[in-house]
C-alpha cells in the first residue's frame, strides 16, 4: 500500500474555539492557529501542525452535520478520521478493496472513490479501524494541481 505518513488527523468536537484553546494551553499548539469557516462542508475548523502532524479540530455548523452526527452516534467527541498519505491512491484503493474494503462517499464532495481535492487526490473507506474512519490522499507533487494527469 505504501503509506508514506499521516497527512492529518481530524477530531470531531462540539466547540472548535474551546478545543483549540485547550490545544494551545496544554499541548503547545501554535498561538497563530485560528478557527476558520468552510462554507462548502458547513464546518468550522482549526488546522495546525503539532509534532510534525497536521491536526484538524472540526465542528459542524449544523446539528445534523457530519461531525455532530458522529459525536451523537458515539456519545463523545474524539478522533474522527486519519488521513494516510500514499504514493499512488489508485493502487492503495485497489489493495484495500482486494482485502475486503469498500469505498465511502466524500461528504463534502458527494463523490465515491478517488477525486480531486485542494491538496491531492482523496478517497474514504466505508470501513473504519477501531471506530476511526480512514482517508487516503495522494498528495500533489510539485508542479501538479487539481487536474489529474493521464495514467494516474
Amino acid at each position: 500500500m505504501n503509506v508514506t505518513l499521516i497527512k492529518h488527523m481530524t477530531f470531531a468536537v462540539r466547540d472548535a474555539e474551546k478545543t483549540l484553546d485547550a490545544y494551545k494551553r496544554l499541548l503547545g499548539a501554535p498561538e497563530e492557529a485560528y478557527v476558520k469557516t468552510f462554507a462548502k462542508s458547513r464546518t468550522k475548523a482549526a488546522v495546525f501542525d503539532l509534532g510534525g502532524t497536521e491536526f484538524q479540530i472540526s465542528e459542524s455548523m449544523d446539528a445534523d452535520g457530519r461531525f455532530s452526527k458522529w459525536i451523537d452516534e458515539r456519545g463523545h467527541e474524539g478522533l474522527h478520521h486519519i488521513c494516510f498519505a500514499v504514493e499512488n491512491i489508485d493502487d492503495a484503493l485497489a489493495e484495500a478493496q482486494a482485502n475486503g474494503a469498500s469505498l465511502k462517499e466524500c461528504v463534502a464532495c458527494k463523490i465515491t472513490g478517488s477525486h480531486i481535492h485542494p491538496e491531492g487526490w482523496v478517497a474514504f473507506l466505508q470501513d473504519d479501524v477501531s471506530g476511526v474512519e480512514i482517508e487516503f490522499m495522494q498528495v500533489y507533487k510539485e508542479g501538479e494541481s487539481m487536474e489529474r494527469p493521464t495514467g494516474i
